[in-house]
């Protein structure tokens, strides 16, 4: 019996032995170590395995000459060598499901290409659903994959069976069919790309280790190896799991927050009745595992609730090549397999493969041209999809380095959404230890990370914490998700987990209520807060390049702007206020404090009076939301703040309390009225004493993000990194009133914008008020959503909210008409947005929706009309 035979193999141990039978395994040319190290070149990638090869590959493609190709070992001999060899698009974020595919159809073309079997079949899989909601989940999958035209099936479990004889399915309630996922022999692949990255010119090193990258005034100048330096302009960090102390090594040190944890997978040898090699890989995420077939047998891993981290304190090459088998921590793993398909009792065990992955602090990979160094980029920390995603995520960084921007967004990718304060190495060993079992846990929308927490916290966060606040965290920030009332059960609301309407919803209606109503306070502190200064004009005149809007204001005024990049799209959308003829405070979403920084300084010009500092950590912020603000204001600085004295989008420093120099702005980032406070921090609690105490009696409450999702979404208000990125134009969302084309200076993006304004933008950011859906019982909408017009696939939602107001689901997101001839982009007009019947696909259900463009007050002033119809009909009936 396979259990009994597992006991009797405990005394193998890999050491090294080659687990794909390939004749090609390690190199293109076993003597290329003895090729003479070039003196200069335009780009040197570190690493040989997939990621590598397929970055030189498809920078070969795109035309690029000079590139060269560095690897400490033999090619493909770290993870490469050991991965699984599945690739499918089964990925939990729409742009990886985009690289997967990719990554698929250029494996098998790489055969017809260089004539290198790459051992691709086209087997399919099946994801497995042991309970109701992971067949939601599986259910959402579908509906996104088909948006982007990826064949999709649900099945019952009948149906599985009949695709995969093995399969025990008296547990299942369904599945996913991927019938276009396929496996490959990962060596082989990557020798493919090697040789068809060769035959385009790329020069490729084995046994040549790069000792640290060079740079001079923030550009990257030369490589250091140990066979000598070469000079170049880009270098590309792909060394996987030494890509964390590559980074580190590096002349100015490089964050690359990544860490290994073990992964485990067992191989059998050909079972009785061999699998075909077309048998479906199956996924059963609620097993944790997967298996695919593997000559005749099968190869079968999983992530484990309990992984094992490994080169804390750093590790060599030759540290892969010797880890331990440990069946008894691969015993959970092997039960499931054994409940999944019973016939295997009888299987004899090939081998137990213990291969490093490298996770990163949010379970997705890391990618793009790193912050503050000019021409170093860094593609790593696949989370155990590496083969998966690296033909894609080749294709993009290479674009990236070519055009400034890949054809995609990749801003979830983008190692930019991290700074220096995840490289600490007990932050990443942690935060593993957690992100490896997730990648198969069920995750239901707005779930939190549980490990690496309380990293950055306001001053109020222990204050906030006994008021009964619950945390969720942003770049490392805590931030209130909304305030648990005195009574409410809190472990059943910290445990809630649902597809479906949550436990916080009475609570956030509540404090949705008090913000309309009365007056509440959220601590807004995470937000990205930045000054800049100057001697003469030189602060105005980048930020008038940099903006879209004039910036070119009285003292005291604040404008609300998009950064946009050459193609219109924003890179950053922002708040600044001109507090001086020569000093400006910029304030962005909470996750722009890396990207914003360098796309500012990116732009700067070399000047010593022209200053930009990140002033993040010194302010606390205070957003007071509702009618009854000014009056707790007024109280507390003996100043009028009705808006004849202090008009919208106003700001100016104040004395609040005993504290003075509070930058009060007349903005809450909802629609609602109110003000933000902008305090130095040792100001924080007596400031936030003082306001709780003074509103007690307009019954001021303390209110999270969750409410301010819900005002922001019901007024039609766009964020930064849900419903824009940098593809997105001002002109595709409604804000050309932001943009003043006729300002004295060339803004960034101005050409793009006069061209698509000509033209007319393709696509246009609508509100979708979802009917006919019940609350209470119906599946809620939370993004990412097909949205279909007359029956025909028109876009997809980007943020999604109750509103409390209408009393129904609002979606916000982008629809687009049929491309016309030869494929080209069509106009989109308000007739046909207006004209249309909608509906919004919920895990394959669609529901009926009312669309809106701007103006859309009058859905308020509707609901206002029949909430009084019906008190006057209910007085009728008294």
């Amino acid at each position: 019996r396979l259990r009994c035979k597992v006991l009797n193999a405990t005394g193998y141990k890999l050491a090294g032995r080659g687990l794909w039978t390939s004749p090609h395994c390690m190199a293109v040319s076993v003597d290329s170590q003895l090729l003479p190290l070039p003196s200069q070149a335009r780009v040197v990638i570190c690493g040989g395995g997939i990621m590598g090869t397929s970055v030189a590959f498809h920078l070969a493609k795109l035309g690029w000459t000079d590139i060269v190709l560095l690897e400490q070992g033999r090619l493909g001999a770290g993870t490469t060598r050991l991965c699984a060899g599945i690739v499918s698009v089964a990925k939990p974020i729409s742009i990886e499901c985009q690289m997967a595919n990719y990554s698929n159809s250029l494996y098998l073309q790489l055969e017809e290409e260089t004539g290198i079997k790459t051992g691709y079949v086209n087997t399919g899989s099946l994801c497995l659903a042991q309970n109701q909601d992971r067949f939601l989940s599986l259910k959402r999958l579908a509906s996104r994959l088909k948006v982007m035209g990826i064949s999709c099936n649900i099945i019952k479990p009948k149906e599985v069976a009949k695709l995969h004889p093995l399969v025990n399915i008296h547990d299942l309630v369904g599945a996913l069919h991927l019938p276009a996922d396929a496996v490959v022999s990962p060596p082989d692949v990557n020798h493919a790309l090697a040789v068809a990255a060769a035959g385009r010119g790329v020069q490729i090193l084995e046994r040549t280790t790069v000792q640290q990258v060079l740079v001079e005034k923030g550009q990257v100048t030369a490589v250091e190896t140990d066979r000598g330096s070469i000079e170049c302009e880009y270098f590309v960090n792909c060394a996987g799991q030494w890509a964390y102390e590559l980074g580190q090594a590096s002349e100015t040190k490089v964050s690359v927050p990544l860490h290994g944890c073990e992964h485990f997978y067992l191989l059998t040898k050909p079972l009785q009745e061999p699998l075909p090699p077309s048998t479906p890989v199956v996924m059963d995420m609620d097993g944790r595992l997967y298996a695919r077939p593997w000559q005749g047998g099968l190869l079968s891993g999983g992530f484990e609730k309990n992984p094992k981290p490994i080169f804390t304190e750093g590790r060599n090459q030759l540290e892969i090549q010797n880890m331990q088998e440990d069946w008894d921590h691969f015993e959970p793993m092997l039960s499931a397999l054994l409940r999944r398909m019973p016939s295997l009792e009888s299987a004899e065990i090939h081998q137990l493969v213990n291969c490093p992955e490298s996770f990163t602090p949010d379970m997705r990979c890391l990618m793009g041209e790193t912050p503050g160094i000019s021409g170093y980029y860094v593609l790593a920390g696949m989370n155990s999809s590496g083969l998966s995603f690296a033909g894609g995520a080749g294709k993009y960084l290479a674009e990236w380095m070519t055009y400034g921007y890949p054809t995609a967004n990749v801003w979830p990718l983008d190692i930019k959404r991290f700074g220096n304060l995840q490289s600490s190495r007990t932050f990443l060993r942690h935060r593993v230890m957690e992100v490896m079992p997730l990648l198969y846990e069920l995750k239901v929308p707005r779930w939190d990370f549980q490990t690496g927490r309380q990293l950055r916290t306001s001053p109020l966060y222990d204050r906030l914490d006994t008021q009964g606040a619950r945390w969720m965290e942003k770049h490392g920030f805590e931030r209130p998700k909304y305030f648990v009332p005195p009574g409410k059960d809190l472990l059943s609301l910290d445990q809630s987990k649902t597809f479906y309407k949550p436990d916080w919803f009475d609570i956030v209606g509540e404090e949705v209520k008090c913000c309309k109503e009365a007056v509440c306070v959220i601590d807004m502190s995470s937000f990205t807060k930045f000054e800049l200064t100057s001697t003469k004009d030189q602060a105005l005149d980048l930020l008038q390049h940099l903006c879209a809007n004039d910036l070119d204001v009285p003292v005291g005024h604040i404008v609300h702007t998009g950064m946009l990049n050459e193609r219109g799209g924003y890179e950053n959308d922002c708040s600044v206020a001109r507090l001086s003829k020569n000093s400006f405070f910029i304030v962005s979403p909470t996750d722009q404090q890396v990207h914003c920084w360098s796309w500012i300084k990116k732009h700067m010009p070399n000047d010593p009076d022209l200053h930009l500092e990140d002033v993040s950590w010194k302010y606390t912020a205070l957003n007071l939301i509702g009618p009854r603000a000014m009056d707790v204001l007024a109280e507390l600085s003996y100043v009028s703040m009705t808006p004849d004295h202090f008009p919208s989008m106003f700001c100016k420093e104040m004395s609040v309390g005993y504290a003075n120099g509070i930058r009060v702005m007349s903005m809450t980032h909802t629609g609602e009225p109110g003000f933000m406070l902008y305090m130095p921090i040792e100001y924080a609690l007596h400031v936030y004493n003082e306001v709780m105490s003074v509103g007690q009696k307009y019954g001021i409450r303390n209110s999270g993000y969750y409410a301010l999702r819900s005002l922001r979404i019901e007024k039609f208000f766009a964020f930064w990194g849900q419903d824009l990125d940098a593809f997105t134009t001002p002109l595709e969302c409604g804000r050309e009133f932001r943009v003043k084309f006729d300002k004295d200076t060339d803004f960034l993006g101005r050409e793009a914008l006069l061209q698509q304004r000509q033209d007319g933008p393709s696509r246009r950011f609508v509100m979708l008020v979802l009917e006919d859906h019940d609350t209470e019982l119906d599946l809620w909408p939370w993004w990412g959503e097909p949205i279909y017009r007359n029956g025909q696939l028109a876009g997809t939602t980007t943020s999604s909210a109750y509103s409390y107001t209408l009393e129904r689901h609002v979606c916000l997101g982008f629809v687009s008409p049929p491309p016309g001839p030869e494929g080209l982009p069509t106009p989109i007009t308000p007739d046909f947005i207006n004209r249309g019947d909608y509906e919004v696909d919920i895990a394959g259900q669609r529901y009926p929706a009312k669309a809106k463009l701007y103006p859309f007050s009058s859905l308020f002033a509707q609901q206002k009309r029949r909430k009084e119809d019906m008190e006057l009909s209910n007085l009728q009936a008294k």
